[in-house]
């Protein structure tokens, strides 16, 4: 019992250190989203303050930080969507309390109404309870003065100084659209070197790891899609980083060619973890496989250098003149068949990505 409890020490410091990194490194990512809402909140609160004279500008400052968030989905049209929705919320309260006055069923009638009308708006659950948590203010707070609809005036100045700094003070999603790619491309290595691991060597339990760690790329896809239609999006609409539209656009090239390879690489892998039950060594797959992790690698780093766009399609054309299984293997079973039959359509996809025709590129691959 004794010998135990220094290991739970020792784990729980690991664990605490581990959540203390994780902690501080959320904080350094959402900076920026927190410095820009602080700005727009500011922007807001003095134009209906100073600008309008609204003596308490509590919906304009709320509006606008329910409006921006700091979540990685912080495209325009998302914005825009959220300021209407909570403003028309905002009004559609201001006219029940004109029409019934304020009380308990007034509140229910108001958060009923703000709750389906927000629902018909947007399919996120989330934008229905903030817009009805402003709509609640509208009852239960004093009237303003400046009388009626004047906290729809605080929300109308709260979307448009939203939309003002997401175009103007932009959170720079281009980095956070870059790291999910390599994130992305970091499990692509990992994995395909496990999958060359357990060919060259017949093991099973590499293969099982590997495609255990391509069954999670999934996310990975989805998150980079995220951030790059919100770097996309606001790089339309910001003179800062509106220049940078063609480097973003060849990300979207690669995504796609990310999200076709993550598939591929799933069945693939599942047919390795098959072969490789009878514990046998296929070092000529290995070497295949091994290729195409170099050209994947090559793929992901243009990301960073648009430079190599040649060079991991040539990885790929070189790939594709080979993809013939008795050219690979010497007599080869059918399961050893189906691996190299099942990274012709994935060579195909890629080298479609990099902008060559789907016809040339089925044209490089040897019959069979």
């Amino acid at each position: 019992m004794s010998d135990s409890a220094p290991l739970r020490r020792l784990a729980r410091r690991v664990a605490m250190r581990a959540h203390l990194t994780a902690g501080w490194r959320r904080m350094v990512e959402s900076l920026p989203a927190a410095i820009q809402i602080v700005i727009a909140a500011v922007g807001a609160y003095s134009i209906a303050h100073f600008a309008v004279g609204h003596p308490a500008p509590l919906i304009a400052v709320t509006v606008t930080i329910t409006t921006l968030g700091i979540n990685r989905d912080a495209r325009p049209r998302k914005v825009l969507e959220t300021s209407i929705g909570i403003t028309v919320g905002i009004a559609v309260s201001e006219l029940i309390v004109i029409s019934v006055g304020r009380g308990a069923w007034q509140l229910s009638l108001v958060l009923l109404a703000t709750l389906l009308v927000a629902r018909a708006i947007s399919a996120n659950p989330a934008f229905a309870i903030a817009a009805a948590v402003q709509s609640s203010l509208v009852v239960l707070l004093p009237e303003p003065e400046g009388g009626v609809f004047t906290r729809s005036l605080d929300g109308l100045i709260a979307g448009a100084m939203a939309l003002a700094v997401t175009a103007l003070f932009p959170r720079d999603p281009r980095r956070e659209a870059a790291r999910d790619a390599h994130v992305l491309f970091s499990v692509f290595s990992e994995a395909l070197a496990g999958t060359v691991d357990a060919l060259r060597g017949g093991d099973h339990q590499a293969a099982e790891l590997a495609l255990e760690r391509l069954r999670r790329t999934q996310v990975l896809v989805d998150n980079w899609t995220a951030s790059l239609d919100t770097a996309t999006s606001i790089a339309h609409i910001s003179p800062w980083i509106h220049r940078q539209l063609p480097e973003l656009e060849m990300q979207s090239r690669v995504l796609k060619a990310a999200d076709l390879t993550a598939r591929h690489l799933r069945t693939v892998t599942r047919r390795v973890a098959t072969v490789t039950a009878d514990g046998k060594p296929r070092p000529e797959l290995a070497d295949l496989i091994a290729e195409l992790a170099n050209g994947i690698s090559l793929l992901g780093q243009q990301v960073d250098d648009r430079d190599l766009t040649g060079a991991s399609r040539s990885v790929f054309e070189d790939l594709a003149r080979r993809l013939d299984p008795d050219a690979i293997m010497t007599d080869p079973e059918l399961r050893e068949t189906l691996i190299v039959v099942l990274l012709r359509p994935l060579i195909v996809d890629l080298l479609a990505a990099s902008g060559m025709s789907s016809d040339d590129a089925k044209s490089l691959l040897p019959p069979i």
